[in-house]
């Protein structure tokens, strides 16, 4: 017996390079376990490169405007199959998640995500935050770049993404676990670390968690994402 077919929604902005190492990865995970997979790409940059390379492996490009929560309702929209799953473009596949994700929804959960592991050499603060982050998960919600998924039903009555450029997972998750159980898988998907080389282990982390503070307290999103990218680089794949 099979593996339910899967749509993979992916939101990108100029990540061609680390787009590109994904799409190979699920492509070699589907010839390799015949897994039926739909692969969205939404591409807030509209880029000629990102096109070109869904179209060698397979996948669909979407473009659309810069606002990741735009992006992801957009390629939730696409979607023919039942269980959907989130994949931020640098996300990094380890094993097979697939059998993970469809063993969960399968055994009565209404989504789930994976639990937050950097990809690399590990230091002691890519070791550390990975504990202050299960701690946070533990509290609070966790964020697309774990590979959030959930069933389809799940996701369109919870109100799917928020149509934010941050925070779009947030009231989702909220809305999804008063519906039924969300579950943590312990491996299958490691985030990309360079963002925190870049801009400093601690630095980046405190400035997440600012913005996090930010939008409790009720600040908008909008003005969030403005915030986070004043003086810095066009950047549409931040992750608090």
């Amino acid at each position: 017996m099979g593996l339910s077919p899967v749509s993979v929604i992916i939101p990108c902005w100029r990540d061609e390079s680390a787009l590109n190492e994904l799409l190979t990865q699920l492509q070699e995970l589907t010839q390799s376990t015949l897994q039926t997979l739909q692969v969205l790409v939404v591409d807030a940059a509209q880029s000629s490169l990102c096109r070109d390379i869904c179209q060698q492996h397979g996948a669909q490009w979407l473009p659309a405007r810069p606002c990741r929560g735009e992006q992801l309702r957009l390629g939730a929209s696409h979607a023919k199959h039942q269980i959907l799953w989130f994949l931020h473009a640098d996300a990094k596949l380890q094993g097979n998640p697939l059998v993970s994700i469809t063993g969960a929804l399968g055994a009565g959960a209404v989504g789930g995500y994976f639990a937050f592991r950097f990809a690399g050499q590990p230091c002691w603060q890519s070791r550390m935050l990975e504990r202050l982050i299960a701690l946070r998960n533990a509290f609070g919600v966790p964020y697309g770049d774990q590979g959030l998924f959930f069933d389809r039903s799940t996701y369109e009555l919870s109100g799917q993404h928020s149509p934010w450029p941050l925070f779009e997972e947030v009231e989702l998750v909220k809305r999804a676990r008063l519906m039924g159980r969300l579950v943590v898988l312990s491996g299958g998907l490691l985030v990309d670390a360079r963002r925190w080389q870049r801009d400093g282990w601690w630095r980046r982390s405190l400035r997440n968690r600012w913005l996090a503070l930010g939008y409790a307290c009720g600040v908008s999103p909008q003005r969030l994402a403005r915030l986070y990218s004043s003086g810095r680089p066009s950047n549409n794949t931040a992750k608090p």
